[in-house]
């Protein structure tokens, strides 16, 4: 019965473990020349066949019958929380930096609090001691955000030299802070919105697993569709048994597959609010290896 009572929060802690890994492998490969469109459409097509077995034998008798109303939901779930989201935030890495990426992701706590709030998925009584701590936690994760994003301050000095270069490669491509920030606030807000929209869709789909596959297999077609017309150098779509591969290979199995898995099953048990406010746990982790294993460079402000 204990067990059962953590899972949820055990299993949310994995995910920002997860996740955090992610963020490094990566930097790393778009660093080594990878475009960031390319991997969004091959990171979700290894996704989707990874879950694909599973999704078709686990929930064979536990799938409803799809519906045209079903299949909109999948493509716009896909559009907001994989295809359009996820190429918007792995472009704004490449201009800015892991730890100002996973700092800003904090703020999908507090959109998704809002907006769940508004729709009436989460009740917040101001005369519960619980419903004051959500106030404040999202305002405090708010103000945190504002502080890591406007004010710099000094440069803390490295105590070693960095256990690993991640910066290394021929085709590092230059900071451009305000498109950066544009773009990961754009991701936060769409993510955001399909938090929301998952657990309206789980209500009328409660199979995890094959929402899982479904939204891997759409949404690396709609990226294909955008990459295809960005892109038009077949050299790009062509990734070597390297960095690219790895990074690729995790996104897929880890991240879009076990790890979107997860976020469905938990919001399913406890709710949207719950999965995004996680999120702060990554943002300490990212910090602590980017500064101490990989040399980034880590301000005052941040």
């Amino acid at each position: 019965m204990a067990m059962e009572k953590f899972k949820p929060l055990l299993l949310m802690i994995l995910v920002q473990i997860c996740y955090t890994f992610l963020y490094f492998i990566t930097e790393a490969s778009f660093s080594h020349g990878m475009n960031p469109h390319v991997y969004v459409t091959y990171r979700n097509i290894v996704g989707g066949l990874v879950m694909l077995p599973f999704a078709y034998f686990l929930e064979r008798k536990k799938r409803p019958k799809l519906t045209m109303a079903l299949l909109l939901e999948f493509f716009v779930l896909s559009l907001m929380g994989v295809s359009l989201t996820l190429n918007m935030y792995f472009v704004s890495l490449t201009f800015t930096s892991p730890t100002f990426i996973a700092s800003m992701l904090n703020t999908i706590a507090a959109l998704t609090f809002v907006l769940a709030v508004i729709l009436r998925l989460e009740i917040v009584n101001v005369e519960d001691p619980r419903g004051i701590a959500k106030i404040i936690g999202t305002l405090v994760s708010l103000a945190g955000v504002m502080i890591m994003t406007l004010y710099k301050g000094a440069i803390l000095k490295n105590l070693w030299h960095p256990i690993i270069y991640i910066h290394q490669g021929n085709n590092v491509v230059k900071e451009d802070w305000v498109k950066g920030s544009i773009l990961t606030v754009a991701s936060c807000i769409t993510w955001a919105i399909w938090y929301i929209m998952q657990a309206y869709t789980l209500k009328r789909y409660p199979a995890q697993l094959s929402l899982t596959t479904w939204m891997s297999f759409v949404g690396a077609a709609q990226s294909a569709f955008y990459t295809v017309i960005v892109q038009h150098k077949r050299a790009a779509w062509t990734i070597g048994f390297n960095i690219d591969f790895w990074s690729t290979i995790y996104g897929g199995i880890v991240i879009s597959g076990l790890v979107g898995y997860i976020q469905l099953w938990c919001t399913e048990q406890k709710g949207p609010v719950f999965v995004t406010m996680f999120n702060p746990l990554s943002t300490i982790l990212v910090a602590l290896l980017a500064y101490f294993v990989f040399g980034e460079k880590l301000y005052m402000g941040r």
